[in-house]
């Protein structure tokens, strides 16, 4: 019987397990650490297994607590999710708003639809956070941003997403001038073409994605930490990359930047790239949220 758990006792049991000692997760929690005892005590009874093995200085996971201990954290962030969802009821429109964006979202688009939600909700304050690749993710999970819109296929059990609609993908440019701006031998440049071209590229600065590269053809690059760095630099004829259809439709059309024709990119034109409003699954959205949401995805059908 199962009746005696309680929710106290998982979060003690986490905070423990985290922590690395039962001093620590008294600090942490608050409370006195003979209470914290008592509490994983009274659990083990409960369960009648042992969760931890407490004959080292330091309690240590038991084959049992360690598989146990997922299950708690899964147990603890539904409950966090069911309060945050009633809460929600009884909470009127956010004061603010934190948005991690992908910068490969038309920035022209997005700006209309900030500039109706504003009409719709004035008093509500936007903070804007520019989030390539897996960075919105990261910035939503730490709760840097209440909501992201992001092109990246990530997933993490604490995050909610819902698909949103589709944008433009991403096109190889150069200046017109540059080398790779001509057709290769054979009509296109082979990876093996590119690897006296510098190629700039985007640092992602999300620790999600270390050691991880999207995109990078080149051996040798240049790195930037944002898409208006990368532009101005292709534009100027630095190196070719990688940068939004909709950001360089016009500069192809008007002469001032000249398409890659690439042999790992079958398709000539890009696919289209599936965007994603993301939050903490605690976190559930409020009118405001849930408006913008809305409104984007309007805007993109």
């Amino acid at each position: 019987m199962l009746d005696a758990l309680t929710l106290d006792q998982l979060r003690v049991f986490v905070t423990i397990a985290d922590r690395g000692s039962f001093r620590a997760a008294a600090r942490s929690l608050g409370r006195a650490q003979s209470g914290l005892s008592s509490a994983i005590a009274n659990l083990e009874a409960e369960l009648e297994v042992a969760l931890f093995d407490r004959s080292e200085h330091r309690p240590v996971l038991t084959e049992a607590g360690v598989t146990l201990l997922a299950e708690a954290r899964t147990l603890l962030i539904r409950t966090d999710a069911f309060r945050a969802r009633a809460n929600s009821f009884r909470q009127g429109v956010e004061a603010g708003l934190a948005l991690a964006l992908d910068p490969l979202l038309p920035l022209p688009l997005l700006a209309g639809v900030i500039r109706r939600f504003q009409a719709d909700y004035p008093s509500v304050r936007l903070e804007l956070e520019t989030a390539p690749m897996t960075s919105a993710l990261a910035m939503v999970l730490d709760g840097r941003c209440d909501l992201g819109f992001t092109s990246a296929d990530e997933q993490d059990a604490h995050i909610a997403a819902e698909v949103i609609g589709e944008i433009d993908g991403m096109i190889p440019v150069c200046h017109p001038d540059h080398r790779l701006a001509c057709a290769g031998e054979q009509g296109k440049w082979a990876t093996v073409d590119l690897s006296d071209h510098v190629q700039i590229v985007i640092a992602d600065p999300s620790e999600r994605s270390a050691g991880r590269d999207f995109g990078v053809l080149s051996q040798r690059t240049h790195r930037v930490s944002d898409i208006a760095a990368k532009h101005a630099l292709i534009l100027a004829g630095v190196g070719w990359g990688n940068l939004p259809l909709w950001m360089v439709a016009e500069n192809v059309r008007a002469g001032r930047l000249a398409r890659v024709a690439l042999a790992a990119h079958r398709a000539p034109e890009p696919a289209p790239l599936t965007l994603y409003a993301i939050r903490r699954i605690d976190r559930p959205f409020g009118p405001a949220a849930s408006r913008l949401s809305r409104m984007l995805a309007e805007a993109l059908r």
